[in-house]
């Protein structure tokens, strides 16, 4: 039976990922750097905290770590406000999961300033309870810790919870977790997909299906 639902945030539960690459070409551009095609790649399931301390060593940056995030953030919020959608179906499968007493929780490698505000924004706000992003664990994806954290908080054991991942060290962390894991397709991703099928236990294109094919319609 399923007790929980986690989703992680860019490119499972919003469309966001395309989004990230244009923040990272505009940011290194400020300061001359020109962006690394393997970027995107070296930086997967860090938190925000470590992919500012990563930005900052690798391009040897003068700012600090405060303001780095700082700027990240002011340049993703207008973003995330007007120009990313949530993925199709996300909000009718909360509702369903509420109405039969399912919970629900985020887990997100991003800034808790821009996952709130992407709840808030979408008016999610009554379907969560808890969100919790990579800065409040030890551990970045694919290290468990982070869906570890979220099940305790939601009072639900892990093997009980379905994890929603769009990324490899995602789903990683969730199956490193115990749990069972749905990888979400994503264009950003679709290069992997073959490896996301193998790794995690159900695969969807849209969060429908899981409505009317048993996965959650068991519980």
């Amino acid at each position: 039976m399923t007790e929980a639902v986690i989703f992680d945030l860019d490119g499972s539960m919003v469309d966001s990922m395309w989004m990230w690459r244009n923040i990272d070409i505009e940011y290194l551009g400020r300061f001359g750097i020109e962006l690394p095609e393997n970027l995107q790649a070296c930086i997967e399931g860090m938190s925000f905290s470590e992919t500012a301390i990563y930005f900052k060593e690798r391009f040897k940056l003068p700012d600090d770590l405060n303001t780095i995030k700082a700027d990240w953030n002011r340049m993703a919020w207008d973003k995330y406000a007007h120009e990313v959608p949530l993925k199709e179906g996300v909000e009718e499968l909360l509702g369903y999961c509420a109405e039969r007493g399912i919970k629900a929780g985020i887990a997100t490698s991003n800034s808790r300033e821009l996952v709130e505000n992407v709840v808030r924004v979408h008016r999610l706000e009554k379907y969560f309870g808890c969100i919790m992003t990579g800065c409040d664990v030890a551990k970045g994806k694919p290290a468990p810790d982070i869906y570890l954290a979220v099940a305790r908080e939601l009072g639900v054991a892990p093997e009980r919870c379905l994890v929603f991942e769009d990324i490899i060290p995602g789903i990683q962390a969730g199956k490193a977790a115990g749990m069972r894991v749905c990888a979400v397709y994503d264009k950003y991703s679709e290069h992997q997909d073959e490896e996301k099928r193998t790794l995690a236990d159900y695969y969807t294109y849209h969060f429908k299906e899981l409505m009317e094919d048993g996965i959650l319609a068991d519980h």
